[in-house]
């Protein structure tokens, strides 16, 4: 019987992902869905992905989508993005992404997410770096 047992919670973890796996999917998730959002200008959309903070501070989702409009125009229309790497420090959980604006310059952000009663949420987005040129 112990060792039935044995096969099947080896089993169950050939096929169950690992917890930091699924929380890198789910976030990933979150980051695609949001910039699907900024894509069709649907910045009740995109503004449902930032954390409840975020939200305090612009208040409706007409002002995010201002910011965003205005302050980082390669998230609202990028015109392609990739996920680099990621940290998770305690409650929050950091995911790097390289940007391409249309312009085809490279930005690397880091988006800050924490996860809450209704899953994962963006808390904040900074630059890392950005490649002046047309990499």
């Amino acid at each position: 019987m112990r060792y039935i047992l044995g096969f099947v919670l080896g089993l169950l973890l050939l096929t169950t992902p690992p917890r930091a796996e699924a929380q890198e999917a789910a976030i990933q998730a979150v980051i695609s869905d949001q910039f699907a959002d900024f894509l069709e200008d649907d910045f009740a959309g995109a503004f449902a992905h930032a954390s409840p903070m975020i939200q305090r501070i612009f208040g409706t989702s007409e002002n995010f989508g201002n910011m965003v409009r205005n302050g980082f125009p390669m998230v609202w229309r990028p015109s392609e993005f990739q996920f680099l790497s990621n940290q998770n420090d305690g409650a929050l959980y950091f995911q790097d992404v390289l940007i391409r604006d249309p312009q085809g310059r490279v930005h690397i952000l880091e988006y800050e997410m924490i996860e809450g009663g209704n899953g994962w949420k963006i808390n904040g987005v900074r630059p890392k770096d950005s490649d002046p040129g047309t990499a």
